[in-house]
């Protein structure tokens, strides 16, 4: 998601910046993990359809696997929708798969996309250096850092969970009511429609573009491409869990936590297979929190919209401690940074949902993250499949398990949120770059491809 954003700023801001016509050739360099894992993660793909002018959230998935396969047969580019350009593949979209950084680069991410365009004689006319910091997001190298607007336009600022905390008793508020104020007065920035109205409508398209991504994994079957013959299997549970269900269950008291895992394995199977998924906080975690909203929504009695809303905006304040704090990218501090945050998300905003107190929102996403700290990335064959699928169910089922136990406590417990981010991102750092999104060590290299 990331690169194939950063390709298509690439293209699109050549236009207004006066110099697509005079673009002859665009290559794309990758490095670090985008080399390392790129093809496994359809990243040669996202590059392709970004250059065409393609961005994630507005491409048709039904169109994808047509467009691409047009750009390589006819060894061409519509650069950004406007320009036929030449691109040819070998030549023009290189894995720098001993290189991790881009050279003189001043940002050091292991997600690195350099763009060139060149004229006609082979000079340059533009280069830019992208980083792919996870969850979809971008920054552009040189750019320079956030002015810090957003913060300053909110009326809640936080920046940590104990300030979050203090911010929300200090104004009675809860922690989703305080990220509703904040997204408000966003929306009031940006549009002339009512900001509830625009937030809450923007969670409904969420919650929908999710549940629709679900029901895709669940109806689908067939074997996952890539090359290691994974077949999908939440169709096949889901049909043996429906047979349980029709006998009256046989008294299995779990079937909530069987389904629970079929909603995980169904987004990140449409992952794999290049569907649409929202970024919760990235593709490869993406099946975490629609499966634990969907538990609440199905086998909470009490459960209603507010709920899914406390649900989304208390899962997106985690989030952003995390983005802001520590990273959500397996590539930087491996996959406690995806599906680790991704569970911490979940277990606050299903606590939120089911009437926790800020305390205890805290202590699930503390309890959530403590049990996913050095989680490694190690994708067999680079492939967001095994042991990515599973991980998302196991990772939803840990969620709804601290959010139980942190609501059958007090809120009170020795290590606070704001600790554990900390502690994730330090192990993350002194994590070895091989097993951070590589597919250098651990089951991607103990594990023969076949």
């Amino acid at each position: 998601m990331g690169p194939m954003r950063a390709a298509c700023r690439f293209a699109r801001e050549l236009g207004p910046r006066g110099l697509l016509d005079r673009v002859a050739r665009v290559q794309a360099e990758l490095y670090g993990s985008l080399a390392l894992t790129g093809r496994g993660h359809a990243t040669d793909r996202a590059v392709l359809l970004g250059l065409a002018g393609n961005e994630p959230a507005s491409i048709d998935p039904a169109a994808i696997e047509a467009t691409v396969g047009e750009i390589r047969a006819a060894r061409q580019i519509d650069l950004a929708g406007a320009r036929p350009i030449p691109f040819e593949e070998t030549r023009d979209l290189l894995f720098q798969h001993t290189v991790m950084f881009p050279p003189g680069a001043h940002i050091q991410h292991p997600n690195g996309l350099r763009l060139t365009a060149f004229n006609e004689a082979g000079e340059v006319v533009d280069q830019r250096t992208f980083f792919s910091i996870g969850g979809g997001f971008i920054t552009e190298d040189g750019a320079g850092a956030s002015t810090g607007k957003q913060q300053a336009a909110i009326p809640f600022p936080f920046h940590s969970a104990a300030e979050l905390l203090a911010t929300a008793q200090a104004n009675n508020l809860s922690i989703s009511q305080l990220m509703l104020e904040n997204e408000c007065a966003l929306a009031a920035r940006d549009s002339e429609r009512a900001p509830a109205e625009v937030v809450r409508g923007g969670i409904d398209r969420i919650w929908r573009i999710m549940q629709a991504c679900v029901e895709r994994g669940m109806a689908t079957e067939g074997i996952l491409p890539g090359g290691l013959n994974v077949r999908r299997r939440a169709h096949r549970l889901a049909a043996r869990l429906r047979e349980k269900e029709a006998d009256g269950l046989h008294g299995d008291l779990l079937i909530p936590l069987d389904w629970l895992t079929v909603y995980a394995m169904a987004v990140n199977e449409e992952n794999a297979a290049g569907g649409r998924v929202v970024t919760a906080p990235t593709n490869g975690a993406a099946g975490v929190v629609p499966a634990v909203a969907l538990y609440y929504t199905q086998f909470i009695p009490e459960a209603d919209h507010e709920g899914i809303m406390r649900f989304f905006l208390t899962s997106a304040a985690i989030g952003i401690l995390y983005k802001e704090n520590a990273s959500i990218s397996g590539a930087e501090v491996g996959c406690q940074g995806e599906v680790g945050v991704a569970c911490s998300m979940a277990a606050g905003g299903l606590t939120a949902a089911l009437g926790g107190t800020n305390e205890q929102v805290e202590h699930a996403a503390e309890i959530a993250m403590e049990h996913n700290l050095g989680m490694t990335c190690d994708p067999i064959g680079g492939l967001v499949q095994i042991p990515c699928i599973e991980r998302n169910a196991m990772g939803a089922a840990k969620a709804v398990h601290a959010s139980r136990l942190a609501l059958n406590e007090s809120g009170d417990h020795k290590v606070s949120l704001d600790q554990v981010i900390r502690t994730m991102y330090l192990t993350g750092l002194d994590m070895q770059s091989r097993y951070k999104e590589t597919s250098l060590a651990g089951l991607a290299l103990n594990i023969i491809e076949c």
